[in-house]
């Protein structure tokens, strides 16, 4: 469930920061929520890139509906692509690798300083 919390908190907060800021504004915000929230590395990561990808992805399907596949299109041209919606799928999955990697960085950066117990028999 917090799994899921974290996904919604993360694609909310990045709509709110996309209205006013540039792009990459988030990037900030899924580095902060799991820079606060504790989560293990692959879980940060994934969080993240559901979070910003299938934002990203409703975003470019959005646009590309309202315009009626004119920029896909013409886009899909340009890389000799013959489908406009390789080029929306395309906008999802590298939000969301940008907001993974974001994720994870925030993740990682809390559990730096972040020492686990010795084991007997083991110095630390």
């Amino acid at each position: 469930m917090k799994f899921v919390a974290k996904i919604v908190l993360i694609a909310g907060l990045s709509y709110f920061a996309e209205l006013f800021f540039p792009w990459w504004s988030v990037v900030i915000c899924a580095f902060l929520i799991n820079l606060l929230l504790p989560t293990k590395g692959f879980n940060a990561f994934l969080s993240g890139f559901l979070g910003v990808g299938l934002l990203w992805l409703v975003f470019a399907w959005a646009i590309n509906a309202n315009t009626n596949s004119l920029l896909a299109t013409k886009v899909a041209e340009l890389f000799e692509l013959n489908k406009a919606g390789l080029i929306v799928a395309l906008t999802g999955v590298l939000g969301g690798i940008t907001g993974g990697f974001a994720a994870l960085t925030g993740s990682l950066l809390r559990n730096i300083n972040r020492r686990e117990p010795a084991k007997p028999g083991y110095y630390a």
